[in-house]
């Protein structure tokens, strides 16, 4: 095992593109790499709300 990287137990999915236009490719991508995450608009709701200044 020559590359230290080989030991890690995570790999991010093959990119498309360079630079800015960098991204990752769709046929790479499996539902483990999802982003999956049904309380996101509460929760963005609730972090706005303590945000928000407070009227008098």
């Amino acid at each position: 095992m020559s590359d230290p990287l080989d030991k890690a137990t995570s790999k991010a999915p093959a990119t498309l593109g360079e630079g800015c236009l960098s991204r990752f490719d769709p046929d790479d991508l499996n539902p483990e790499d999802g982003t999956e995450f049904p309380g996101a608009a509460e929760l963005w709701q609730r972090e706005q709300a303590k945000s928000e200044p407070e009227k008098e």
